[in-house]
């Protein structure tokens, strides 16, 4: 499955277009502006995931980080758009790898803060349903599913991301990890992501990673990974 989001000519020249983006961006309420990508509100507060995410983190990794990455899609397809109106396909071809980078980066984290809920509310503990029943039939246990969710985020060097991702062809489960800010893509609908990146949890945990990957179950959002499930 290629993580990049343009590899052809073809494909390149459908993402001049803001419009190119919105099919995957809608699957995580992401918006556009008059051709723009915009910064998604939270449907809860900053602090609203303490203790398990400090404010801090939240408001750094909203409002800054996951703005740079916005800025930059915005950025990449202005530039390749320009390069297209003079027939320069080549500078627009070198600025695809800012489009894959920035603007997974924005589908990522707007799937992210969709997929986080306090555990006041519909945050934390399993899912049930249907949901459940798959990853018992592909896992294992939940438990089992949770442990090896937690090594493959361990096992990724740098920084990266690991999903729990739906194989839309076969309907079975598994965990995908992406460097960098590769989304998921091909045949498989993302579930579920944690963001493994330094800036999500560093401020709090410092170089204790292990106990952010621990900690953030705590506020798993499963109506909304379940709600994901039924559709892909």
């Amino acid at each position: 499955m290629s993580s990049a989001l343009l590899r052809t000519t073809p494909a390149l020249r459908g993402a001049l277009r803001a419009g190119a983006l919105r099919p995957a961006a809608a699957a995580a309420s992401t918006s556009f502006v008059r051709g723009k990508a915009t910064l998604p509100d939270l449907q809860y507060d900053y602090g609203a995931l303490e203790p398990y995410i400090s404010g801090k983190i939240m408001e750094l990794h909203h409002k800054k980080h996951h703005q740079t990455y916005v800025t930059g899609l915005n950025t990449a397809l202005e530039t390749i758009a320009e390069a297209e109106s003079k027939g320069d396909f080549t500078k627009a071809a070198t600025v695809a790898p800012l489009l894959n980078f920035h603007g997974g980066g924005h589908l990522n984290h707007t799937l992210f803060w969709e997929n986080l809920a306090p555990a006041s509310r519909e945050g934390g503990g399993e899912p049930d349903g249907a949901l459940l029943k798959s990853i018992n039939e592909d896992f294992g246990s939940f438990d089992s599913f949770r442990k090896q969710m937690n090594t493959a985020l361990a096992g990724i060097q740098g920084s990266g991301w690991a999903w729990l991702a739906k194989d839309k062809q076969s309907g079975t489960l598994g965990i995908i990890t992406r460097a960098n800010q590769d989304p998921v893509s091909g045949p498989y609908a993302p579930l579920m992501g944690i963001d493994a990146w330094e800036h999500a949890y560093y401020l709090q945990y410092e170089n204790r990673k292990a106990e952010y990957f621990d900690a953030i179950w705590n506020v798993i959002n499963w109506k909304t990974v379940a709600s994901r499930f039924e559709k892909a």
